[in-house]
């Protein structure tokens, strides 16, 4: 949510002020921190079955514990309306629309406070998910639900989201409802920078897709692949999301991205508490001809902005956003690579010379067979699995020289060490997964106590 300011109610008078969101953002290298993002599917720890919003055991119950309990205040989009958010300090608690949890953290300097963080988030939720019979999942994709047993967030921007984005993608809902993320947030220096971690970022997406794999069934049984939610991104609304052609060469701006982001379809225009669905006009058309007698204003342009789902995303930050959901060994992986290459120069050059050539063409051609084969794919010729490591070593490289250590002795390259042995065996988190899955027992209940046990994040 954008908290209203007097900054914020500007109107938007010129090109230079679309501008102002990413220019008022760089920030020194010395004050570059990471904030990532958690999301996990809560379920009844007896049968499976999903976590509602209301109800005894709904995740408005476990909210509110967190409040009474451990400090988080509360927070809804309107007075008295129901509670839709958690805050502590720079730290939220979220919700998806299908009620999937996300602790979206503060930005902090190390992977080692970000996987503190959220060991203590794990940690508030134990007793009360004990006394409440719930269990947390650390997958991409729902396991057992379908689209019918799930019900919605009750917050303004999804009901206008679930009535819309299935006029532009067959499985918009199941990204609403069934899927789960992990994402992290990166600052940036300049123009310069923020645009070379952008084409970095978004050249390397499908292999991030492919390296965090991580959801092998579909409502209560293998599928043969490795990511249904990598699948179901194929499918959602292709004005918002995707891969950004204008940005994955050299010589990019600000202004190409502020070009195609003022041609996407708005989602609503807010004005104090109120919301009001505007899912038939562009930006751009917004911003010169107005919408009911209201007019663009930075808000609005920053709102609209964060409805934008590229598969790396520019705003206040640069958002990293394709890969599934993680079990507890790899829960901190997606920051820790991510770090390792934007954060020291020489793993971000290393990684825009790999990449340097790569056609957009190619990696969409990449997407739609790797939701399936995963690291088994192939990328001209030579496996993915390959390129993989060679990521992933580059990225060891970047932490390593980062020098930040734990008491232990052991730097950042510690939270890449699972990950690492996975890629080293051209394996993905769901290819473990599914690892011995066929000798569980042949019962509907024996399939559904494995594959929690196997993605419980609180192990």
């Amino acid at each position: 949510m954008i908290a209203t300011t007097p900054a914020l109610e500007e109107p938007i008078g010129s090109d230079a002020d679309l501008f102002h969101v990413f220019d008022e953002s760089k920030k020194p290298r010395d004050l570059w921190r990471v904030g990532a993002e958690m999301e996990k599917f809560g379920v009844h720890a007896e049968t499976g079955e999903p976590l509602h919003y209301a109800g005894p055991r709904g995740v408005l119950a476990v909210m509110e514990a967190l409040v009474a309990r451990n400090g988080w205040t509360p927070e809804a989009e309107k007075p008295s309306g129901p509670v839709i958010m958690l805050t502590k300090g720079q730290a939220q608690i979220t919700l998806e629309p299908g009620s999937q949890f996300e602790l979206s953290g503060a930005p902090l300097l190390t992977v080692h406070e970000i996987c503190t963080e959220f060991g203590d988030h794990m940690t508030e939720l134990a007793p009360i998910s004990k006394e409440l019979g719930i269990a947390w999942m650390g997958l991409g994709f729902h396991p057992f639900a379908k689209r019918s047993d799930l019900n919605f967030v009750p917050k303004s921007r999804y009901r206008i989201m679930r009535e819309y984005l299935p006029t532009r993608g067959a499985l918009a809902l199941d990204m609403m409802l069934r899927t789960c993320t992990v994402q992290a947030n990166f600052d940036y220096a300049d123009e310069a920078d923020a645009l070379r971690k952008m084409r970095v970022g978004l050249r390397l997406s499908p292999l991030t897709t492919a390296i965090f794999a991580n959801s092998p069934w579909y409502e209560g049984a293998p599928y043969g692949g490795v990511t249904y939610r990598g699948k179901v991104w194929l499918e959602v609304d292709p004005d918002r999301s995707g891969l950004l052609p204008c940005l994955l060469t050299e010589g990019a701006s600000y202004e190409r991205y502020v070009d195609w982001a003022l041609d996407v379809p708005m989602f609503l225009v807010k004005r104090g508490a109120e919301f009001l669905a505007n899912t038939g006009q562009t930006f751009r058309s917004y911003w010169k001809n107005g919408f009911q007698g209201h007019r663009a204003t930075q808000g609005d342009w920053q709102l609209h902005l964060n409805t934008l789902f590229p598969e790396v995303r520019l705003k206040k930050t640069i958002e990293i956003r394709g890969a599934d959901a993680q079990g507890t060994a790899t829960r901190c992986a997606l920051p820790a690579l991510w770090t390792g290459i934007y954060y020291d120069d020489k793993a971000l050059g290393e990684a825009d010379a790999l990449t340097a050539d790569w056609k957009h063409e190619e990696l969409v051609a990449l997407r739609k067979e790797l939701w399936q084969k995963g690291l088994r794919a192939s990328f001209r010729g030579k496996p993915l699995s390959a390129l993989a490591e060679r990521v992933v070593e580059i990225a060891e490289g970047g932490l390593e020289r980062r020098g930040y250590k734990r008491d232990d002795g052991m730097d950042e390259r510690v939270h890449l060490k699972r990950l690492k042995e996975l890629v080293s065996r051209g394996m993905t988190p769901a290819d473990k997964l599914l690892e011995g899955m066929d000798k569980v027992g042949a019962t509907v209940a024996d399939f559904r106590r494995e594959v929690m046990r196997r993605s419980d994040l609180s192990r």
